[in-house]
């Protein structure tokens, strides 16, 4: 075990230590603090990535980026094309998830279950090979993946959403959750047909399988392949970015307001100390520090939304105002927040951030669940947009909201990045500092609450996102030892990366990252959305029988 560790500190001491030895080779007076460095090297990558993945064209006068319209009208496309899969089979997914048709998959042919990661509470688990071990049923593992969920996107995220759109943007985060749960059902089915099962029986899946297999199917196998490699390509960078450098980013900027620490290098300390306890995680496989991380989180979920109702219902004579401005600003927004598309597309953003649904990633993780019917995990994941996005989402809006009635504390559209002015204080805030704030003002000192609760989500999902990215990975150079560990590290370095740079270079890019997804992705999808219309009718099929 303490190989393992030494193993992954000096790994680390490897990437630090030349970042240190430059900041100590500028001039005296010239030298600038170690995070100040980092972010000006890192703003470009990311001035240049946005500006390539939110290309926007003009419509009526309005730019849309044109990624946004290809996720809003593909997810609207899905859900009329299954003739609302999202509400119809609402019902039926819980059925599912409660075990009700579990003698459907009890003759399912086990598959390895050695390659995936336990470590989180994030749609990883769902993976587990529920039957073959006998370790946990449809509602544990949903209940396990929806605590995992409820992170920074659901914290941070909406928070930026809220001061940048306004409570209007609430609204278009709720519709985007809604006809998101479409696009989930289809990728997810997609990721179980098309998955890639090697001689020893460990599961390989997501849109990298599914776009070049069921393109070859159509004689399309050039164009599959190109569009898999490009996918795997950005799945890699959203695992970088929206699922590891937006995490640290947060959770350190939680740790320097809640400790009082100083000094332009806070970040960069932090982010190692980061660095090295996912370190040890994701290299040196310590399974009891993922099995505790794996009870605490779901405890931490379920606080954060108990939370959140005991602060909606301290307000409860406002909630029906509350509630009147999310859908009046949602069509008439304030001036100054860029009109109705612009309020509409902060809200598709950080929804889409958040649910992650057309991005294709909730595949990769769904694609090894044991079972004779794609359509059975389709039909499971369509209700985590729901929970994540249209349940908790909107809870942290109705707080935030609510702590700015009347836009007294803070004037809605900010600096258009997300950061506010506290009326209060004229103290500048952002992201997840704006959340605990609001939640601080009716349950006191919960910010300490919430600032454990952050570290937690953060790390949750970046050990989640590091099995995402490391598919993706190992799709692109090959399953060996050596893709594996050259992964690890750079995947580490965007730790200290993350926690080092400003919340608007690493929210840019990792917007970017996580929405480019979709452009490989929901092409796919559009294609091969009739195999999945096939296999809904299987299982739907068997359902019926087995009901006789």
């Amino acid at each position: 075990m303490f190989k393992k560790i030494n193993r992954a500190i000096a790994l680390l001491a490897f990437i630090v230590i030349p970042a240190l030895s430059f900041s100590q080779d500028a001039p005296p007076e010239t030298k600038k603090g170690l995070d100040q460095r980092i972010n000006e090297a890192f703003q470009p990558v990311t001035d240049a990535t946005s500006n390539i993945v939110f290309y926007s064209i003009n419509i009526g006068g309005v730019s849309i980026p044109l990624i946004v319209m290809l996720l809003a009208l593909g997810a609207l496309f899905f859900t009329l094309a299954f003739r609302f899969v999202n509400i119809r089979l609402f019902g039926l997914a819980i059925k599912v998830v409660r075990g009700k048709y579990d003698d459907l998959e009890k003759d399912a042919t086990p598959v390895s279950s050695s390659a995936v990661n336990v470590a989180n509470g994030d749609i990883v688990d769902t993976i587990k090979n529920e039957s073959h071990h006998g370790e946990v049923n449809h509602f544990q593992a949903l209940a396990t993946a929806v605590s995992g969920t409820v992170g920074l996107g659901n914290i941070a995220g909406v928070a930026i959403a809220i001061a940048i759109g306004g409570p209007g943007a609430t609204f278009w985060m709720i519709v985007c959750g809604l006809i998101g749960m479409s696009s989930k059902f289809v990728e997810c089915t997609l990721g179980v047909k098309y998955r890639d099962i090697d001689k020893n029986g460990v599961v390989y899946g997501g849109p990298m399988y599914y776009l070049k297999k069921g393109f070859a199917e159509k004689n399309l196998a050039g164009l599959g392949k190109v569009l898999a490699g490009l996918f795997a390509i950005l799945c890699v960078g959203g695992s970088f970015g929206g699922g590891n450098a937006f995490q640290s980013n947060q959770a350190a900027q939680q740790i320097v307001s809640m400790t009082g620490m100083t000094g332009s290098s806070a970040g960069f300390i932090i982010g190692v100390i980061l660095a090295i306890i996912t370190g040890i995680v994701i290299i040196g496989g310590i399974k009891k520090i993922a099995t505790v991380t794996e009870k605490i989180v779901p405890f931490m979920a379920i606080l954060y939304i108990v939370a959140s109702l005991i602060i909606i219902f301290a307000n409860f004579s406002y909630i029906d105002d509350a509630f009147r401005m999310i859908f009046t600003e949602a069509f008439s927004p304030r001036a100054g927040l860029g009109g109705l598309m612009g309020v509409l597309i902060i809200g598709f953003r950080r929804a889409a951030f958040s649910n992650e649904a057309g991005a294709g990633s909730a595949s990769i993780a769904h694609s090894a669940v044991k079972t004779k019917y794609p359509a059975s995990e389709g039909v499971v994941s369509l209700l985590e947009p729901f929970i994540d996005t249209v349940v908790i989402c909107t809870m942290t809006a109705l707080v935030i909201i609510m702590f700015n009635k009347d836009g007294v504390m803070f004037p809605y559209g900010g600096d258009g990045r997300g950061a506010v002015i506290l009326n209060e204080n004229g103290a500048s805030v952002s992201g997840v500092d704006l959340t605990s704030i609001a939640y601080n003002q009716v349950i006191p000192h919960f910010s300490y609450v919430l600032t454990i609760a952050i570290v937690l989500f953060a790390f949750s999902t970046m050990i989640s996102w590091s099995y995402y990215g490391l598919q993706a990975w190992k799709y692109l150079f090959g399953r060996s030892k050596a893709a594996d560990l050259s992964y690890k590290i750079l995947f580490l370095l965007f730790v200290v990366i993350g926690a080092s740079v400003s919340l608007t270079a690493v929210t840019d890019f990792s917007d970017a990252m996580i929405l480019a997804m979709v452009f490989p992705n929901m092409i796919g999808l559009l294609f091969l959305f009739p195999r999945v219309r096939e296999e809904l009718k299987r299982y739907l099929t068997a359902i019926k029988n087995f009901k006789k």
